[in-house]
């Protein structure tokens, strides 16, 4: 038993980086180019078995959580708001997995000033509240954190990034930070999660991942009808935020210029996108309505 919760630990923090039904789509030759997933998954480990651990370490968490009367209550407006905006993504997430039609997804909202949003294996989606308040997210720009995080679970970078560390050495190095940083719903988890990002790269998806993320993300999000824009304004909010109080979300997720760049270079393929699923012609967008801070 202590074997099975150990591995389960390592796997949530190797997804952190989610009740709606999901719908199966057929993937569409426009948007983001889906690839091949990573043939590391394979040696990371059984699908089924990570699916199995991320809904034992998902339920524990939402177990301490519910003993803090720290998870939000179905009635709870940015709650509902989470699993509108969801059930919207959901239905694309199949051209990026086919797994995902078969997922059964949760949302759930933490009460936590943490910055911060995951999606485990299986499609268990969790928001801290820390992250819509204190950024004050608009609707698309939740949908490109959504997204995101959606975007790791689909593509499978836990077991890619098992298949790239042993389960013991990075189990060692993590498996005190885990907890308190992503599972526990104290306020103080802003210290425990400075300390757990100084304990090294760990914690981090690679930059391929987290870059192939932000493109799916973009692609979900253009799909279900939210502006692709609002990732470049997204992260723009970040890093001017993050400089007078820097952020946990950004100590695990790289941003800065090259990020931006990256979408606005893929921005051409999810605008006529995004276009289509609101009925709108792409050489006449109007322009993204959101906050944009300008860059440094």
């Amino acid at each position: 038993m202590k074997k099975l919760k150990f591995n389960a630990a390592l796997l949530a923090l190797a997804c952190c980086a989610g009740a709606v039904a999901p719908v199966a789509v057929h993937a569409q030759d426009d948007g983001i180019p889906v690839t091949s997933m990573s043939r590391l998954r394979g040696i990371g480990g059984d699908a089924r078995q990570f699916d199995q651990q991320s809904k034992l370490q998902y339920d524990q968490m939402l177990a301490q959580a519910h003993q803090k009367d720290a998870v939000a209550t179905d009635r709870n407006p940015q709650l509902i708001r989470l699993r509108a905006i969801a059930k919207r993504l959901i239905p694309f997430t199949s051209r990026w997995n086919p797994d995902a039609a078969n997922w059964k997804w949760e949302v759930n909202l933490l009460n936590s000033p943490t910055v911060n949003a995951f999606c485990m294996p299986g499609g268990r989606i969790a928001f801290y509240n820390g992250i819509l308040v204190k950024l004050n997210l608009t609707d698309d720009e939740v949908a490109m954190v959504m997204g995101h995080e959606i975007a790791h679970a689909l593509r499978e970078h836990a077991r890619e990034q098992a298949g790239k560390n042993t389960i013991t050495s990075v189990g060692a190095r993590i498996a005190g930070a885990l907890g308190s940083a992503y599972f526990g719903v104290d306020p103080r988890l802003g210290d425990a999660a400075a300390g757990m990002v100084a304990q090294g790269a760990a914690l981090s998806f690679s930059r391929g991942d987290e870059s192939e993320a932000d493109l799916v993300g973009l692609d979900l999000a253009a799909r279900a009808g939210f502006d692709p824009r609002a990732g470049i304004a997204l992260w723009q909010k970040m890093s001017a935020v993050n400089k007078s109080q820097p952020l946990p979300f950004l100590s695990t997720h790289p941003s800065g210029s090259k990020r931006i760049e990256d979408m606005e270079k893929n921005m051409y393929l999810v605008l006529p996108v995004y276009a289509r699923a609101k009925g709108l012609d792409p050489n006449a967008l109007p322009p993204y309505h959101s906050l944009a801070l300008p860059r440094s």
